[in-house]
């Protein structure tokens, strides 16, 4: 009954820009990279503001920032969690919190040359106790109980940008996608932990419908019957089909669609994904060949079983940016990290105050 609510919910507020829509802005003006769960809890990463926890259940923040005396730095791109630890992801290495001591320590490595130290995804495996480390050069495992790191070179025919990794997602408790610069590695993990099972794939084939001459992978959505790639979208003038962006979509065996700005996207470029019910909420922008930048276009909803997508009204959020680089759903509320803070959407209330049941 609570997906068929939101569903509804969501399926409202695309369609009447009258109805404004309760929602909060929280770390207003602050640039926001990842938001994950860790119980009760929320953890934000920001770039400039450091690192926050925010109870649900007590409405209370701690900030984690140069302000605050806790860490030397407040430029982060993700954040991962476990009992006893929060790690945090920066251009200058891994940030440790010890929930034991409350004291942060960092994490240097020397692999990688001049980014080596540049960690852009973050991925906590509960059941085995590691900690997977995405970063501009090579990917990382932590073994939390042996305290111990074990590198991979993922450089693909000689390409650096098959090794520079932008994101993880899980796909069940077997498998782990790494969306990378250029093309995806799959990892099959097993219990023995020996990791030995990763393929690659790209655009130079029948995956991306070998469309474009370089595929970007910013976000993966693993489904029950499909998976879903979330891709950047890079051109010039001199170059169109570098990285064309859209959603790519994989029903696990050899069939391939794209989802663009021809099926009603407002950018072809992907910040975020993530999923409520039947549907996919997308992060969008739009990259401009001549000013060489990424400009947010806000919210694209999409239904999974007909692929049709529809702008979401973001006049009826309290929002400061169309720029959404991040989606989180706690269950019960929908959390969208923007280029100027954290917005909170409140489904229920919404959904009683119309009427629906």
């Amino acid at each position: 009954m609570k997906i068929l609510k939101v569903i509804t919910f969501l399926i409202l507020f695309t369609g009447l820009s009258f109805a404004q829509i309760e929602s909060k802005v929280f770390l207003e003006k602050a640039f926001i990279t990842d938001i994950k769960q860790d119980g009760n809890y929320l953890l934000v990463a920001t770039y400039g503001q450091g690192i926050y926890q925010y109870s649900l259940q007590e409405g209370v923040w701690k900030n984690f920032s140069t302000k605050t005396g806790d860490v030397d730095n407040d430029l982060f791109h993700c954040v991962a969690s476990s009992q006893g630890f929060i790690w945090a992801g920066s251009n200058e290495g891994l940030y440790i919190y010890n929930r034991k001591t409350n004291k942060w320590t960092v994490r240097k490595f020397s692999e990688g040359g001049e980014f080596g130290n540049w960690i852009r995804a973050l991925h906590f495996d509960k059941k085995r106790n590691l900690l997977w480390i995405g970063r501009f050069r090579n990917v990382t495992l932590y073994d939390v109980k042996a305290n111990s790191f074990r590198e991979f070179n993922r450089v693909i025919d000689g390409n650096d940008k098959t090794n520079n990794i932008n994101c993880i997602s899980s796909d069940g408790d077997s498998v782990l996608w790494f969306g990378a610069e250029f093309g995806v590695h799959k990892l099959k993990l097993d219990s023995k932990n020996q990791f030995n099972g990763w393929s690659y794939f790209n655009n130079k084939g029948r995956a991306f419908l070998g469309e474009g001459e370089m595929v970007s992978v910013s976000d993966i959505l693993p489904l029950k019957n499909s998976l879903w790639f979330g891709t950047e979208e890079f051109i010039t003038k001199d170059n169109p089909q570098y990285n064309l962006g859209g959603i790519y979509v994989n029903d696990r065996r050899f069939d391939w669609k794209r989802i663009s700005k021809s099926d009603g996207l407002a950018g072809n470029g992907i910040f975020s994904l993530a999923r409520i019910g039947n549907y996919i909420i997308a992060g969008v922008y739009e990259f401009s060949p001549t000013k060489k930048a990424e400009f947010g276009k806000g919210l694209a909803l999409i239904n999974i079983n007909t692929n049709k997508a529809i702008s979401i009204d973001l006049n009826q959020f309290d929002i400061k940016s169309a720029e959404i680089r991040t989606i989180h759903f706690d269950g019960k509320d929908l959390w969208l990290g923007t280029g100027a803070g954290l917005i909170r959407v409140k489904l229920a209330n919404s959904l009683a105050k119309w009427g629906v049941k």
